[in-house]
């Protein structure tokens, strides 16, 4: 799936892992793209999605807000829902200045082991 203003949003299911890959500059008007990734991943119904974001360049609230949703479904189903960089300076200030970044599970790469975790 992508628009003109060059984001993509790709998915891809593993064993146990449903894996979305985001890249590009994503605001409001990508929040289609983000929605129809997890409805893929929740029709997948898996343990967890992985959310990579190393290939965003720019994220604004539209982005926060879809990830926020995603999470929180993902939990009241028993399900894990990872986000995986590493996060671009810009998207990391997003989180921060939001103070939203402990609120996920965030790994530096899709491979690795949880970075931060509500509790």
């Amino acid at each position: 799936m992508t628009w003109d203003e060059g984001a993509t949003v790709r998915v891809a299911r593993q064993p146990d892992v449903f894996v979305i890959g985001v890249t590009g500059a994503v605001d409001q008007a990508e929040r289609d793209l983000l929605a129809a990734a997890w409805l893929e991943a929740a029709e997948a119904d898996l343990p967890a999605t992985v959310v990579d974001l190393s290939g965003v360049t720019f994220g604004d609230s539209g982005l926060l807000n879809e990830l926020l949703v995603a999470e929180r479904g993902h939990r009241l189903r028993g399900r894990a829902f990872i986000i995986a960089g590493p996060l671009r300076p810009q998207v990391r200030r997003l989180f921060t200045v939001t103070g939203t970044l402990e609120h996920f599970v965030v790994v530096g790469t899709a491979g690795d082991t949880p970075e931060h975790h509500a509790g």
